[in-house]
């Protein structure tokens, strides 16, 4: 057998500019992954992912692969609960303080329309982001949800109608116990205007659009809502809720956030 001629490693030289880098790694490798479904129990989904670690100062640089590798060793398709030995994984084998992880993926849900019961998929976003750091893990995770929201101020001034836009929540939490995707989107999805769907017949839009015109929210209204309803959950120990409206009649977006700690 022909023996490998040993090769450089360039990353692990020295590096004399003594500058330590937070955040090293790889970025928008996508993975297959399993997520606990409250429906269905599991659903197979692709995360986009983002895998990092410290670099001290005195190394070059860091080992791309040692990542990927890492992420590999999981099988051909990664589960939530291995998430926390990952990022143990990548700080034994980079020789790093801290590991941070970044699973971003679309996550799908049936909804029946309001009126006719029909059936149809909906997407959301969502990601889960881990760090561990001087041994101590800490788990986020976020729902983007899209919702609708009528201007309160346009049907006061109005005559006929009032304006509505389509919005969009980034809802990030911390938790105490696991807490269900599903649950997260409900949440914020009862704190708009209305809800949105997939399929919609002509009695289902007449629905949706009277429960937006009778339940008018500011973008205001909106993180506030889901401020309320989150204290409400003692389950959830930290969160921070955005608010975006594409609105109708400006070329500008409405926007609003509020982040709590709970006590």
């Amino acid at each position: 057998m022909k023996q490998l001629t040993p090769l450089s490693d360039t990353q692990s030289q020295r590096d004399e500019r003594r500058i330590p880098i937070d955040r090293v790694g790889v970025r928008a490798l996508r993975y297959p992954m399993q997520i606990r479904d409250k429906a269905r129990e599991v659903q197979h989904t692709i995360a986009t992912s983002t895998l990092t670690v410290d670099l001290p100062h005195h190394f070059k640089g860091t080992h791309m692969s040692r990542f990927v590798e890492v992420l590999n060793e999981f099988g051909p398709e990664l589960h939530v609960d291995n998430i926390h030995t990952i990022l143990r994984e990548l700080t034994q084998r980079l020789h790093s303080v801290s590991a941070h992880v970044d699973f971003e993926f679309p996550y799908f849900l049936t909804k029946k329309a309001p009126v006719t019961g029909s059936p149809g998929m909906m997407d959301y976003t969502a990601r889960f982001s881990a760090t561990l750091e001087k041994d101590v893990i800490d788990f986020v995770v976020t729902v983007i949800v899209p919702v609708t929201t009528l201007c309160p101020c346009s049907k006061a001034i109005s005559v006929h109608g009032a304006h509505n836009q389509r919005g969009q929540v980034t809802f990030s939490v911390r938790f105490s116990e696991p807490i269900w995707i599903e649950d997260l989107i409900r949440l914020v999805e009862e704190s708009a205007s209305s809800e949105l769907y997939s399929l919609l017949k002509r009695p289902d839009e007449k629905a949706v659009t009277e429960r937006a015109y009778e339940n008018p929210v500011f973008v205001e209204d909106l993180v506030r809502n889901i401020a309320l309803r989150s204290n409400a959950v003692p389950e959830i120990t930290w969160y921070r809720v955005e608010a975006e409206n594409f609105e109708s009649i400006h070329n500008h977006n409405a926007y609003a956030l509020i982040e709590h700690r709970k006590e």
